[in-house]
């Protein structure tokens, strides 16, 4: 391999661990949230309260539409990420009512 190769080689492997890194530090995350998430779900059950609570998830897609562009991350993907987990806890949400 010649230099520049290697010095190539050497960057997309500090790309890569650092990727890795931070897709381990995203499932983790995604596992505490969801752990408040179903404890939320509890106590909605608990107290019949409705599954969800679109002024709740309008204020949140907001505030990280918000985060996201402060990120430098597309608004529309934050939105759409944010989408899919709320629908996730939603459906979390009435498993544990019914």
């Amino acid at each position: 391999m010649t230099d520049i190769a290697t010095r190539a080689a050497d960057v997309l492997r500090e790309h890569r661990e650092s990727i890795d890194r931070l897709d381990a530090i995203l499932v983790y995350t995604l596992g505490e949230r969801f752990k408040h998430t179903q404890a939320v779900g509890r106590l909605k059950a608990e107290h019949d309260l409705p599954p969800a609570d679109p002024i709740r998830e309008e204020s949140q897609i907001a505030r990280l539409t918000d985060l996201a562009r402060r990120a430098d991350l597309d608004p529309e993907f934050a939105k759409k990420f944010l989408g899919f987990i709320i629908q996730e806890v939603i459906k979390h949400h009435e498993q544990i009512k019914s």
